[in-house]
Protein backbone atom coordinates (compact mmCIF):
# COMPACT_ATOMS: atom_id res chain seq x y z
CA UNK A 1 0.00 0.00 0.00
CA UNK A 2 3.09 2.42 0.95
CA UNK A 3 4.12 2.38 -2.78
CA UNK A 4 0.64 3.79 -4.15
CA UNK A 5 -0.11 7.65 -3.64
CA UNK A 6 -1.22 8.03 -0.99
CA UNK A 7 -4.86 9.77 -0.49
CA UNK A 8 -3.91 13.65 1.06
CA UNK A 9 -6.52 15.07 3.59
CA UNK A 10 -5.94 18.61 4.96
CA UNK A 11 -8.73 19.32 7.63
CA UNK A 12 -7.50 23.27 8.47
CA UNK A 13 -9.25 24.70 11.63
CA UNK A 14 -9.65 28.45 12.10
CA UNK A 15 -8.02 30.62 14.95
CA UNK A 16 -7.48 27.78 16.97
CA UNK A 17 -4.36 28.47 19.48
CA UNK A 18 -1.04 26.35 19.92
CA UNK A 19 -2.11 25.25 23.07
CA UNK A 20 -6.24 24.21 22.69
CA UNK A 21 -6.33 20.44 21.33
CA UNK A 22 -6.17 17.71 24.39
CA UNK A 23 -2.68 16.32 23.29
CA UNK A 24 -1.19 20.20 23.25
CA UNK A 25 -2.13 20.36 26.96
CA UNK A 26 -5.44 22.39 27.30
CA UNK A 27 -7.77 19.31 29.04
CA UNK A 28 -10.21 19.74 26.65
CA UNK A 29 -11.69 16.74 25.11
CA UNK A 30 -10.35 16.58 21.66
CA UNK A 31 -10.43 12.23 21.38
CA UNK A 32 -10.20 12.42 17.80
CA UNK A 33 -7.67 14.76 16.70
CA UNK A 34 -5.62 13.31 19.79
CA UNK A 35 -5.67 9.91 18.27
CA UNK A 36 -4.09 11.13 15.00
CA UNK A 37 -1.91 12.77 17.15
CA UNK A 38 -0.63 9.52 19.57
CA UNK A 39 -0.91 7.46 15.74
CA UNK A 40 0.99 9.93 13.95
CA UNK A 41 3.54 13.05 14.65
CA UNK A 42 2.98 15.97 17.02
CA UNK A 43 4.27 19.01 15.92
CA UNK A 44 5.85 21.96 17.81
CA UNK A 45 7.47 24.47 15.78
CA UNK A 46 5.06 24.31 12.78
CA UNK A 47 4.62 27.95 11.57
CA UNK A 48 1.30 29.61 9.94
CA UNK A 49 0.93 33.52 8.88
CA UNK A 50 -0.52 35.28 11.74
CA UNK A 51 -4.35 35.92 9.60
CA UNK A 52 -6.62 33.64 7.84
CA UNK A 53 -6.76 34.32 4.09
CA UNK A 54 -2.51 34.71 3.87
CA UNK A 55 -1.88 31.07 5.37
CA UNK A 56 -4.45 29.53 3.57
CA UNK A 57 -2.74 31.03 0.20
CA UNK A 58 0.32 30.13 1.24
CA UNK A 59 -0.75 26.78 1.53
CA UNK A 60 -2.61 26.05 -1.11
CA UNK A 61 0.40 27.78 -3.56
CA UNK A 62 3.26 26.60 -1.59
CA UNK A 63 4.97 30.54 -1.74
CA UNK A 64 4.84 33.77 0.70
CA UNK A 65 1.64 34.93 1.08
CA UNK A 66 2.95 38.35 -0.21
CA UNK A 67 4.21 36.85 -3.71
CA UNK A 68 0.67 35.72 -4.00
CA UNK A 69 -1.48 38.78 -3.42
CA UNK A 70 -2.39 37.68 -0.11
CA UNK A 71 -0.39 39.86 2.51
CA UNK A 72 -3.93 40.94 3.89
CA UNK A 73 -7.44 39.39 4.07
CA UNK A 74 -8.91 38.44 0.62
CA UNK A 75 -11.87 41.05 1.94
CA UNK A 76 -9.62 43.92 1.73
CA UNK A 77 -7.96 44.06 -1.62
CA UNK A 78 -6.08 47.23 -2.45
CA UNK A 79 -3.63 47.81 -5.67
CA UNK A 80 -0.22 47.84 -3.91
CA UNK A 81 1.66 44.71 -4.21
CA UNK A 82 1.09 41.94 -2.32
CA UNK A 83 -2.25 43.14 -1.37
CA UNK A 84 -4.43 42.68 -4.39
CA UNK A 85 -6.13 39.49 -2.76
CA UNK A 86 -5.68 37.86 -6.98
CA UNK A 87 -3.89 34.78 -6.69
CA UNK A 88 -2.08 35.35 -9.94
CA UNK A 89 -2.31 31.97 -12.87
CA UNK A 90 1.55 31.50 -12.63
CA UNK A 91 0.95 30.32 -8.81
CA UNK A 92 0.05 26.35 -9.53
CA UNK A 93 -2.11 25.23 -6.79
CA UNK A 94 -1.95 21.72 -4.91
CA UNK A 95 -4.96 20.63 -6.48
CA UNK A 96 -4.17 22.05 -9.93
CA UNK A 97 -0.79 20.19 -9.37
CA UNK A 98 -2.49 16.76 -7.96
CA UNK A 99 -5.18 16.58 -10.23
CA UNK A 100 -2.28 16.48 -13.29
CA UNK A 101 -0.87 13.38 -11.33
CA UNK A 102 -4.17 11.38 -11.13
CA UNK A 103 -6.11 12.49 -8.42
CA UNK A 104 -9.68 13.99 -7.69
CA UNK A 105 -9.95 17.15 -6.07
CA UNK A 106 -12.38 17.99 -3.79
CA UNK A 107 -12.86 21.26 -0.80
CA UNK A 108 -15.43 21.84 1.70
CA UNK A 109 -15.59 24.46 4.22
CA UNK A 110 -14.15 28.16 4.22
CA UNK A 111 -12.88 29.73 1.10
CA UNK A 112 -11.64 32.94 2.18
CA UNK A 113 -9.34 33.68 -1.26
CA UNK A 114 -12.05 35.71 -3.05
CA UNK A 115 -11.75 39.51 -3.49
CA UNK A 116 -14.82 40.85 -1.84
CA UNK A 117 -15.68 41.94 -5.20
CA UNK A 118 -16.01 38.63 -6.88
CA UNK A 119 -18.30 36.64 -5.05
CA UNK A 120 -21.76 37.74 -6.71
CA UNK A 121 -23.36 35.06 -8.73
CA UNK A 122 -22.30 37.02 -11.60
CA UNK A 123 -18.37 35.86 -10.80
CA UNK A 124 -15.72 36.38 -11.79
CA UNK A 125 -14.96 32.97 -10.78
CA UNK A 126 -11.43 32.56 -11.08
CA UNK A 127 -10.68 32.67 -7.52
CA UNK A 128 -13.51 30.70 -6.45
CA UNK A 129 -12.46 26.79 -5.45
CA UNK A 130 -13.23 25.45 -8.74
CA UNK A 131 -11.29 28.15 -10.41
CA UNK A 132 -8.32 27.03 -8.45
CA UNK A 133 -8.26 23.21 -9.10
CA UNK A 134 -10.77 22.07 -6.91
CA UNK A 135 -12.92 19.70 -8.80
CA UNK A 136 -16.29 19.89 -5.93
CA UNK A 137 -16.73 22.25 -3.55
CA UNK A 138 -18.99 22.76 -0.92
CA UNK A 139 -18.80 25.81 2.06
CA UNK A 140 -18.66 29.09 2.41
CA UNK A 141 -16.59 31.73 0.73
CA UNK A 142 -16.00 34.87 3.70
CA UNK A 143 -14.46 34.40 6.13
CA UNK A 144 -16.78 33.30 8.93
CA UNK A 145 -20.29 32.26 8.53
CA UNK A 146 -23.02 31.95 10.76
CA UNK A 147 -23.46 28.11 11.79
CA UNK A 148 -27.13 28.47 12.33
CA UNK A 149 -27.82 29.54 9.41
CA UNK A 150 -25.04 30.24 6.82
CA UNK A 151 -24.33 31.68 3.11
CA UNK A 152 -23.74 28.77 1.37
CA UNK A 153 -21.98 27.54 -2.55
CA UNK A 154 -21.96 24.10 -4.31
CA UNK A 155 -19.54 24.67 -6.72
CA UNK A 156 -19.88 27.69 -8.50
CA UNK A 157 -23.79 28.63 -6.99
CA UNK A 158 -24.95 29.60 -3.93
CA UNK A 159 -27.66 27.23 -2.46
CA UNK A 160 -29.71 27.24 0.94
CA UNK A 161 -28.84 24.94 3.57
CA UNK A 162 -30.47 22.13 3.32
CA UNK A 163 -31.98 22.31 7.18
CA UNK A 164 -32.72 25.28 9.18
CA UNK A 165 -31.69 26.12 13.08
CA UNK A 166 -35.00 24.96 14.18
CA UNK A 167 -34.36 21.31 12.55
CA UNK A 168 -31.24 20.94 14.60
CA UNK A 169 -28.96 22.40 11.75
CA UNK A 170 -25.27 23.19 12.57
CA UNK A 171 -22.67 23.77 9.56
CA UNK A 172 -19.83 21.96 11.09
CA UNK A 173 -22.21 18.86 11.11
CA UNK A 174 -23.11 20.08 7.65
CA UNK A 175 -19.62 20.37 6.07
CA UNK A 176 -18.53 16.51 7.64
CA UNK A 177 -21.56 15.32 5.95
CA UNK A 178 -20.82 16.68 2.72
CA UNK A 179 -17.29 15.96 2.98
CA UNK A 180 -18.04 12.07 3.56
CA UNK A 181 -20.60 12.24 1.20
CA UNK A 182 -17.59 13.28 -1.55
CA UNK A 183 -15.31 10.77 -0.82
CA UNK A 184 -17.59 7.98 -0.20
CA UNK A 185 -18.97 8.97 -3.90
CA UNK A 186 -16.16 9.23 -5.65
CA UNK A 187 -14.61 5.91 -4.23
CA UNK A 188 -17.34 4.23 -5.37
CA UNK A 189 -17.05 5.55 -8.65
CA UNK A 190 -13.19 4.81 -9.11
CA UNK A 191 -12.36 2.64 -6.19
CA UNK A 192 -8.85 2.96 -5.36
CA UNK A 193 -8.05 6.18 -6.99
CA UNK A 194 -6.29 9.07 -5.25
CA UNK A 195 -8.07 11.79 -3.76
CA UNK A 196 -6.93 15.11 -2.18
CA UNK A 197 -9.79 16.85 0.61
CA UNK A 198 -9.67 19.63 1.72
CA UNK A 199 -11.52 20.02 4.94
CA UNK A 200 -11.43 23.66 6.25
CA UNK A 201 -14.57 23.76 9.01
CA UNK A 202 -15.88 27.34 10.29
CA UNK A 203 -14.23 26.33 13.93
CA UNK A 204 -12.31 27.69 15.77
CA UNK A 205 -13.62 31.28 14.57
CA UNK A 206 -16.15 33.62 16.24
CA UNK A 207 -19.24 33.36 16.49
CA UNK A 208 -18.77 30.15 18.98
CA UNK A 209 -21.62 28.75 18.03
CA UNK A 210 -23.12 25.22 19.45
CA UNK A 211 -25.82 23.59 20.67
CA UNK A 212 -25.93 24.20 24.73
CA UNK A 213 -25.17 20.29 25.70
CA UNK A 214 -21.68 20.44 24.43
CA UNK A 215 -20.86 23.53 26.48
CA UNK A 216 -23.07 22.38 29.78
CA UNK A 217 -20.52 19.73 29.54
CA UNK A 218 -17.42 21.92 31.03
CA UNK A 219 -19.99 23.75 33.07
CA UNK A 220 -17.87 25.14 36.22
CA UNK A 221 -13.99 23.79 34.43
CA UNK A 222 -12.90 27.44 34.34
CA UNK A 223 -14.07 29.01 37.47
CA UNK A 224 -10.62 29.40 38.19
CA UNK A 225 -9.88 31.48 35.35
CA UNK A 226 -7.18 32.08 33.02
CA UNK A 227 -4.41 32.59 34.96
CA UNK A 228 -4.82 29.56 36.66
CA UNK A 229 -5.97 27.77 33.82
CA UNK A 230 -2.81 28.87 31.84
CA UNK A 231 -0.63 27.36 34.25
CA UNK A 232 -2.47 24.11 34.71
CA UNK A 233 -1.98 23.73 30.79
CA UNK A 234 1.63 24.49 30.73
CA UNK A 235 2.15 21.80 33.11
CA UNK A 236 0.31 19.24 30.98
CA UNK A 237 2.55 20.29 28.10
CA UNK A 238 5.73 19.98 30.02
CA UNK A 239 4.63 16.64 31.31
CA UNK A 240 3.57 15.42 28.04
CA UNK A 241 6.40 16.99 25.72
CA UNK A 242 4.80 18.99 24.09
CA UNK A 243 7.10 22.13 25.02
CA UNK A 244 10.88 20.47 26.80
CA UNK A 245 12.35 21.01 29.98
CA UNK A 246 13.15 24.38 30.44
CA UNK A 247 11.03 26.06 28.86
CA UNK A 248 9.97 29.48 30.27
CA UNK A 249 6.21 30.68 30.62
CA UNK A 250 5.95 34.15 28.56
CA UNK A 251 4.55 36.46 31.74
CA UNK A 252 0.65 37.73 31.34
CA UNK A 253 0.72 41.52 29.49
CA UNK A 254 -0.61 43.93 31.83
CA UNK A 255 -3.56 44.58 29.41
CA UNK A 256 -4.63 41.03 29.94
CA UNK A 257 -6.52 41.96 33.89
CA UNK A 258 -5.79 39.51 36.82
CA UNK A 259 -8.10 37.03 37.29
CA UNK A 260 -7.67 37.69 40.84
CA UNK A 261 -8.52 41.23 39.95
CA UNK A 262 -12.35 40.94 38.27
CA UNK A 263 -15.45 41.43 39.98
CA UNK A 264 -17.54 38.07 40.30
CA UNK A 265 -20.02 39.16 37.84
CA UNK A 266 -17.33 39.66 35.31
CA UNK A 267 -16.12 36.03 36.25
CA UNK A 268 -19.15 34.69 35.49
CA UNK A 269 -19.38 36.13 32.48
CA UNK A 270 -15.81 35.09 31.16
CA UNK A 271 -15.97 31.22 32.27
CA UNK A 272 -18.97 31.14 30.49
CA UNK A 273 -17.31 32.06 27.64
CA UNK A 274 -14.76 29.80 27.44
CA UNK A 275 -17.19 26.74 28.34
CA UNK A 276 -18.85 27.49 24.99
CA UNK A 277 -15.65 27.47 22.87
CA UNK A 278 -14.15 24.18 24.92
CA UNK A 279 -18.11 22.81 23.80
CA UNK A 280 -17.69 24.30 20.18
CA UNK A 281 -13.90 22.36 20.28
CA UNK A 282 -15.23 19.14 21.51
CA UNK A 283 -17.96 19.32 18.89
CA UNK A 284 -15.73 20.50 16.24
CA UNK A 285 -13.45 17.39 17.44
CA UNK A 286 -16.69 14.69 16.78
CA UNK A 287 -17.07 16.23 13.23
CA UNK A 288 -13.70 15.14 12.49
CA UNK A 289 -13.48 12.03 14.06
CA UNK A 290 -16.48 11.28 11.78
CA UNK A 291 -14.54 12.14 9.12
CA UNK A 292 -11.76 9.59 10.03
CA UNK A 293 -13.97 7.18 10.84
CA UNK A 294 -15.52 7.32 7.23
CA UNK A 295 -12.28 6.88 5.54
CA UNK A 296 -11.19 3.97 8.16
CA UNK A 297 -14.69 2.13 7.13
CA UNK A 298 -13.88 2.58 3.00
CA UNK A 299 -10.66 0.90 3.98
CA UNK A 300 -8.43 4.32 2.94
CA UNK A 301 -7.32 5.84 6.12
CA UNK A 302 -3.78 3.88 6.14
CA UNK A 303 -2.48 5.10 3.33
CA UNK A 304 -4.09 8.37 3.63
CA UNK A 305 -1.35 11.47 4.60
CA UNK A 306 -3.63 13.21 6.59
CA UNK A 307 -2.94 16.60 8.31
CA UNK A 308 -4.43 18.53 11.11
CA UNK A 309 -3.83 22.43 11.67
CA UNK A 310 -4.70 25.74 12.52
CA UNK A 311 -4.30 28.94 10.74
CA UNK A 312 -3.25 31.09 13.00
CA UNK A 313 -3.49 31.47 16.86
CA UNK A 314 -6.08 32.03 18.77
CA UNK A 315 -7.97 35.01 18.60
CA UNK A 316 -7.85 38.09 20.75
CA UNK A 317 -11.15 39.78 18.28
CA UNK A 318 -13.85 39.32 21.19
CA UNK A 319 -11.48 42.27 22.84
CA UNK A 320 -11.19 42.73 26.61
CA UNK A 321 -14.48 41.77 27.46
CA UNK A 322 -15.48 39.66 25.11
CA UNK A 323 -18.80 39.99 22.91
CA UNK A 324 -22.00 38.90 22.29
CA UNK A 325 -21.80 39.98 18.34
CA UNK A 326 -18.12 39.46 16.79
CA UNK A 327 -18.38 41.97 14.73
CA UNK A 328 -18.66 44.38 17.57
CA UNK A 329 -15.04 44.25 17.10
CA UNK A 330 -14.09 46.08 14.36
CA UNK A 331 -16.70 49.10 15.18
CA UNK A 332 -14.69 49.51 18.08
CA UNK A 333 -17.99 48.61 20.30
CA UNK A 334 -17.19 47.44 23.91
CA UNK A 335 -20.11 45.29 24.94
CA UNK A 336 -21.74 46.21 28.55
CA UNK A 337 -21.44 43.77 31.07
CA UNK A 338 -24.57 43.87 32.54
CA UNK A 339 -26.41 43.12 28.44
CA UNK A 340 -23.66 40.42 28.55
CA UNK A 341 -24.74 38.52 31.81
CA UNK A 342 -28.32 39.05 30.67
CA UNK A 343 -27.37 36.69 27.08
CA UNK A 344 -25.81 34.43 28.89
CA UNK A 345 -28.24 31.38 29.03
CA UNK A 346 -28.32 31.42 25.45
CA UNK A 347 -24.26 32.32 25.16
CA UNK A 348 -23.68 30.51 21.91
CA UNK A 349 -27.01 29.98 20.75
CA UNK A 350 -28.75 31.15 17.47
CA UNK A 351 -29.45 34.81 18.92
CA UNK A 352 -26.23 36.07 19.34
CA UNK A 353 -23.04 35.71 17.68
CA UNK A 354 -20.39 35.55 20.13
CA UNK A 355 -16.59 35.80 20.89
CA UNK A 356 -14.68 34.99 24.48
CA UNK A 357 -12.70 37.68 26.12
CA UNK A 358 -9.13 38.17 25.15
CA UNK A 359 -7.86 37.40 28.09
CA UNK A 360 -8.97 33.25 26.88
CA UNK A 361 -6.84 33.89 23.90
CA UNK A 362 -3.60 34.72 25.45
CA UNK A 363 -4.35 31.64 27.68
CA UNK A 364 -4.97 29.51 24.39
CA UNK A 365 -1.78 29.95 23.39
CA UNK A 366 0.16 28.53 25.99
CA UNK A 367 3.22 29.18 26.84
CA UNK A 368 3.50 32.07 23.55
CA UNK A 369 3.34 35.60 23.99
CA UNK A 370 0.14 37.71 22.43
CA UNK A 371 -2.04 36.28 19.57
CA UNK A 372 -3.70 36.23 16.31
CA UNK A 373 -2.48 39.19 14.20
CA UNK A 374 0.40 39.52 15.45
CA UNK A 375 3.97 38.02 14.45
CA UNK A 376 4.84 37.10 18.29
CA UNK A 377 4.41 33.09 18.49
CA UNK A 378 0.83 33.31 19.88
CA UNK A 379 -0.02 34.28 16.23
CA UNK A 380 1.91 32.30 14.12
CA UNK A 381 2.95 29.48 16.39
CA UNK A 382 0.22 26.99 16.12
CA UNK A 383 -0.23 22.85 16.63
CA UNK A 384 -0.08 20.41 13.34
CA UNK A 385 -0.61 16.72 13.47
CA UNK A 386 0.45 14.77 10.60
CA UNK A 387 -1.11 10.75 10.11
CA UNK A 388 0.00 8.60 7.86
CA UNK A 389 -0.13 4.43 8.96
CA UNK A 390 1.17 3.60 5.91
CA UNK A 391 4.06 5.93 5.69
CA UNK A 392 4.63 6.85 9.35
CA UNK A 393 6.00 5.00 12.41
CA UNK A 394 5.29 6.81 15.58
CA UNK A 395 8.60 5.45 16.74
CA UNK A 396 10.02 4.14 19.83
CA UNK A 397 9.72 7.64 22.12
CA UNK A 398 7.19 10.07 20.29
CA UNK A 399 3.84 9.01 20.62
CA UNK A 400 1.52 12.29 21.58
CA UNK A 401 1.54 12.29 25.59
CA UNK A 402 4.71 9.78 26.14
CA UNK A 403 7.39 13.03 27.07
CA UNK A 404 8.90 13.23 24.05
CA UNK A 405 9.33 16.49 21.89
CA UNK A 406 12.20 17.99 20.55
CA UNK A 407 13.98 21.09 22.02
CA UNK A 408 12.69 23.84 19.73
CA UNK A 409 10.52 25.70 22.10
CA UNK A 410 13.16 25.75 24.31
CA UNK A 411 15.08 28.58 22.68
CA UNK A 412 12.44 31.17 22.10
CA UNK A 413 11.91 31.13 25.80
CA UNK A 414 15.17 30.22 28.07
CA UNK A 415 19.14 31.00 27.42
CA UNK A 416 18.67 27.31 25.36
CA UNK A 417 21.60 24.86 25.26
CA UNK A 418 23.63 23.14 22.42
CA UNK A 419 20.71 20.61 21.58
CA UNK A 420 17.63 23.39 21.26
CA UNK A 421 20.19 25.41 18.79
CA UNK A 422 21.11 22.78 17.00
CA UNK A 423 17.10 21.34 16.97
CA UNK A 424 15.15 22.62 13.73
CA UNK A 425 13.01 19.74 13.13
CA UNK A 426 10.20 20.91 15.18
CA UNK A 427 8.81 17.55 15.69
CA UNK A 428 8.16 15.22 18.19
CA UNK A 429 10.71 12.41 19.39
CA UNK A 430 10.47 9.27 17.27
CA UNK A 431 9.62 11.67 14.40
CA UNK A 432 11.42 10.64 10.92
Amino acid sequence: MANRAPNVVVILLDDLGFAQFGSYGSGFSTPNVDRLAAGGLRYNRFHATALCSPTRASLLTGRNHHAVGMGFLADLATRAPGYTARIPRSAATLPLLLRGAGYNTMAVGKWHLVPGGERSSAGPYDRWPLGLGFERYYGFLRGDANHWAPELVRDNSYVEPPAGPSDGYHLTEDLADEAIRMVVNQQQSAPGKPFFLYFAPGAMHAPHHVERSWADAYAGAFDHGWDRWREEVFARQLASGVVPAGTTLTERPSWVRAWADLPADERRVFARMHEVYAGFLSHTDAQIGRVVDALEKLGVLDNTLLFVMSDNGASAEGGVSGTANEHSFTHRVVDDLADNLGRLDDWGGQRHYPHYAWGWAWAGNTPFRLWKRYTWLGGTRVPMIVHWPAGITPGTGGGAGDGGADTGVRGQFASGSTAARRSTSGRTAGCR
